[in-house]
């Protein structure tokens, strides 16, 4: 299955990303090593969108804290980076899709990350995995 996650990224060039007790949305809880994962840098720290494709090296769930009714799942990831995008995606690019049952993979996208603009890892469509791989 193929993941993206929207987060700060102090280093958009790194060959290797960890990301600690991430938020998961929409899936994003069944992460697992050896799984594909697009890396966008959150345009809330000052990211551009899509930087990298990359493959999960290790996924630990993170346990739920005692005594709190609602919690997010949460997970920490390390990503060996396998390719760097070539053009930008980002919100800029996905803001006008808002047409939430078109069935495009832009469209998912911005559904996923932006109509909610916490930083967070998704699970994503064939459709949308596809769609993102042509940013590379």
């Amino acid at each position: 299955m193929a993941f993206a996650i929207k987060a700060e990224v102090s280093d958009p060039r790194a060959k290797t990303f960890t990301f600690v007790e991430q938020k998961t949305m929409y899936g994003g809880k069944h992460i697992a090593e050896g799984d594909t994962i697009f890396v966008f840098a959150s345009e809330n720290e000052g990211g551009n969108g899509l930087i990298a494709r990359g493959l999960i090296t290790s996924a630990k769930s993170i346990a739920r804290k005692p005594g709190i009714a609602r919690q997010t799942p949460r997970v920490s990831i390390s990503v060996e980076r396998t390719a760097l995008a070539k053009r930008p995606l980002g919100r800029a690019e996905l803001k006008h899709l808002t047409d939430w049952d078109d069935g495009q993979p832009g469209t998912e996208l911005n559904f996923k990350f932006y109509r909610q603009a916490t930083n967070k890892i998704v699970g994503l469509s064939p459709h949308a995995a596809a769609f993102l791989d042509t940013f590379f």
